[in-house]
């Protein structure tokens, strides 16, 4: 049982950022790893508080050292939230129909849209982490917004029979989901006084996002799953800056 679910946790880390975790030994449905996605997110978390920790023990500005942070999280993740903003605010911004969205999302290459989304979401990201610096929050909204990502994954539909999208829900249940978005509060209940709303800005944006992608491309993909998780973290982050 432990080794089942030390394998769940490496493949969750394995899936969400690019950090080296090993070999698996036995065969792990995607969907079974969801409930330590806040596990991961933690761990990338505190790859961005040691960055902005540096940053201001460098006697760095506070926006140096978030851009700083930010850049540490991007690093760890080989990018894989960002690119999937791009992709979602192209498809978003350049097709008419769910085929055409979902076939400019498969576009390797980078359109106005996109440039403009990842522009802005970094500058207000890195914006929000200057105004309430705290490593603290580098962890909560790590581990929250990947935490946040089982709700939608198990409420709503694939927007492709193939992909990440699909194949990230195989062996999941509510248990497992159920497992995740606690593990994701108690994570901000150690670390952060407004806990509660940080939770509930993130759930709200990130299910905003999905039943955004469920009109327009007909269901999820792992690009909108990219974007609900840069896009709940600004939001976790207004709920900081907010409290503080």
């Amino acid at each position: 049982m432990i080794r089942a679910r030390l394998d769940e946790a490496r493949l969750a880390l394995m899936t969400l950022s690019r950090l080296p975790v090993g070999r698996i030994a036995r065969a792990v449905p995607m969907g079974a790893a969801v409930w330590a996605y806040p596990l991961a997110g933690l761990v990338v978390g505190a790859i961005g508080a040691a960055a902005l920790v540096a940053g201001d023990a460098l006697g760095l500005p506070p926006l140096a050292s978030a851009l700083l942070a930010i850049a540490a999280g991007a690093l760890a993740t080989g990018g894989l939230h960002e690119d999937g903003l791009a992709d979602l605010a192209d498809g978003f911004g350049g097709g008419t129909t769910p085929e055409r969205r979902l076939e400019i999302m498969r576009d390797s290459r980078i359109g106005a849209h996109g440039a403009l989304a990842l522009m802005l979401a970094v500058g207000l990201l890195a914006s929000l982490i200057a105004s309430a610096p705290h490593w603290q929050g580098m962890l909560a909204v790590g581990a929250v917004s990947r935490a946040g990502l089982a709700l939608p994954m198990i409420l709503m539909p694939q927007a492709r029979a193939g992909g990440f999208g699909a194949a990230a829900v195989l062996g999941m249940d509510w248990a497992r989901v159920a497992s995740a978005l606690l593990i994701g509060l108690a994570v901000a209940l150690m670390l952060v006084p407004m806990a509660l709303a940080l939770c509930a800005a993130v759930l709200a944006v990130q299910m905003a996002v999905a039943v955004a992608a469920q009109r327009s491309l007909g269901g999820l993909t792992g690009d909108v799953l990219g974007a609900a998780q840069v896009l709940g973290s600004v939001a976790g982050w207004i709920a900081i800056v907010a409290a503080h």
